[in-house]
């Protein structure tokens, strides 16, 4: 199947709530514009330098996502365009994040990632430390950032049961701070792997790069 026909099948088995973020990650920019020609402009970047080097090529009404790990030294290469930054795990990347948009006279769309999985690999923070940034008065005085939601991945298993536990407790965790009254509207959680498990759980946006790209071309 060609790539828009894999965007086509996926979107027509995701409820109508929930967005679609194409993967990009490794993928060349003639593969991603075939993806952008198929009615796509929601793209995801891992790296911040692929992802810088692709919004050069691409047209710029494209809306492009953080979705790995960002280090506070490298927000300044992204400020200008970015559209979402799914990876914020600390309030030193929201203060910078905060002042680089602040020098960009924009709003940056943030989410909280939050550690679910049983894997030492990832990163995020845990719901208390979560919840301590979401009342904390340094966020308040933040003007130029703007946490929509927050984002977890679960850990790489073949274990359903597991994997439906810990989108189910990232869930409940965002559905606690809605009624704290949080204006948060985001859940992202789910990739190629486990996106209907993610969906069933909760999640209004799921992150999908081999079922429509095929495999990485590098790791």
């Amino acid at each position: 199947m060609s790539i828009s026909e894999n965007i086509e099948k996926i979107k027509s088995e995701i409820p109508s709530q929930v967005k679609l973020v194409v993967v990009t990650k490794t993928h060349p920019a003639e593969k991603v514009l075939e993806a952008y020609n198929a009615g796509d402009k929601i793209f995801g970047e891992n790296r911040v330098q692929e992802l810088v080097s692709k919004h050069e090529q691409l047209p710029k009404d494209i809306e492009w996502h953080l979705i790995g790990h960002l280090q506070t030294n490298k927000v300044k290469m992204i400020a200008a365009f970015i559209s979402l930054i799914h990876s914020v795990d600390s309030t030193k990347l929201l203060k910078e994040i905060n002042k680089c948009a602040e020098k960009e006279n924009r709003v940056i769309d943030c989410l909280l990632q939050i550690y679910i999985a049983k894997e030492e690999t990832k990163f995020g923070l845990s719901f208390e430390e979560a919840e301590e940034i979401l009342q904390s008065e340094e966020l308040k005085q933040m003007k130029n950032i703007h946490v929509i939601g927050l984002m977890g991945m679960a850990t790489l298993t073949d274990n359903e049961q597991q994997i439906r536990s810990e989108f189910k407790s990232l869930n409940d965790f965002f559905l606690k701070l809605q009624t704290l009254n949080f204006k948060l509207q985001t859940l992202s959680m789910g990739m190629s792997s486990d996106y209907k498990i993610a969906i069933e759980e909760g999640s209004n946006l799921i992150r999908v790069g081999s079922l429509i790209f095929g495999e990485r071309q590098n790791k």
